[in-house]
């Protein structure tokens, strides 16, 4: 008979190794920076079962920093850079449900939040930097007096991806209509990508036709998710993409454990069998997209 510590400490738990995929894919949206253990043991252990290739997001100044730094110190890494939207309001307002867990500054004003866009703008020209965000819209976290704060950084970064000529990564959490219309209002940059995919097969069909890229992450398991995986069976095969947004989002049976690049390849297996191809065939088209959705 196991004791709750037992238990407790099952859950908290790392979950073991998959079985390796015999076609390496690409982790498109990892925080390593919130994970256990040092970065070349993660990418050791990911590379393990064929996850060759891991992109690091910033969500906040000191965040974007470190992304851009270890993109520098490793060839499998590659960097976006940006605010989250939860941090824009936070540097205006002083939102306290804002991503950041620096805690240093005091809010300032639109000044700040303009200072701290010209550092993700200073970022973002790095050669190892390939991508700016995660930026978009989140009204789940921030409420309405957010929204103004949200918005205007939005549109800074997919002004500083364009001008990079960057990949443009999208947050859109439970804002699909709006993230869309600022999309269109300032016009796309030519790689877009929506991290964690979060809309239905309606709006799979809307980023298709403009050629928007859909990053599916372990949440694709979960029994509650049907709208994700009737999106991912509609979606485009070169439009697809996996990641793990790890340390969140496990993937099913291990739900709510720690979360790493490794386990890609238990989302990878889901994703095939949702789409009905095999996971080679799956897993072929995801290395490509991703390198061609970062431009590596």
């Amino acid at each position: 008979m196991s004791s709750n510590a037992d238990k407790n400490t099952d859950k908290n738990a790392a979950p073991p190794l998959p079985e390796p995929l015999r076609v390496p894919v690409a982790d498109s949206h990892t925080h390593l920076d919130m994970q256990s253990g040092t970065v070349a043991e993660g990418l050791a252990k990911a590379a393990s079962v064929g996850v060759a290739t891991v992109v690091q997001v910033g969500c906040d100044i000191k965040g974007s920093r470190w992304a851009a730094e270890t993109a520098a110190t490793y060839d499998n890494v590659h960097a976006t850079v940006a605010l989250h939207p939860n941090e824009a309001p936070r540097i205006v307002h002083g939102d306290p449900d804002g991503w950041s867990r620096q805690g240093e500054r005091e809010p300032g004003g639109a000044g700040a939040l303009d200072e701290a866009l010209a550092e993700i703008d200073r970022l973002a020209a790095l050669a190892h930097v390939k991508g700016v965000g995660e930026t978009g819209l989140d009204y789940f976290r921030t409420g309405p007096e957010g929204k103004e704060a949200q918005e205007r950084s939005f549109r800074a970064h997919i002004e500083i991806a364009k001008r990079h000529g960057k990949a443009l990564v999208i947050h859109d959490r439970d804002a699909h209509a709006d993230v869309l219309r600022v999309l269109k209002e300032e016009g796309a940059p030519e790689r877009t990508v929506f991290h964690c995919y979060s809309g239905d097969a309606e709006m799979a069909g809307i980023c298709a036709r403009a050629g928007y890229y859909m990053s599916f992450a372990g949440n694709v398991t979960f029994k509650n998710a049907q709208h994700l995986r009737d999106a991912l069976a509609v979606a485009p095969q070169e439009l697809v993409l996996v990641e793990t947004d790890a340390p969140f989002l496990t993937p099913a049976p291990y739900r709510g454990r720690p979360n790493a690049p490794y386990l890609i390849p238990v989302t990878v297996r889901a994703m095939a069998a949702v789409r009905g191809v095999e996971e080679d065939t799956l897993a072929s088209a995801l290395a490509v997209n991703t390198a061609r959705a970062f431009g590596y």
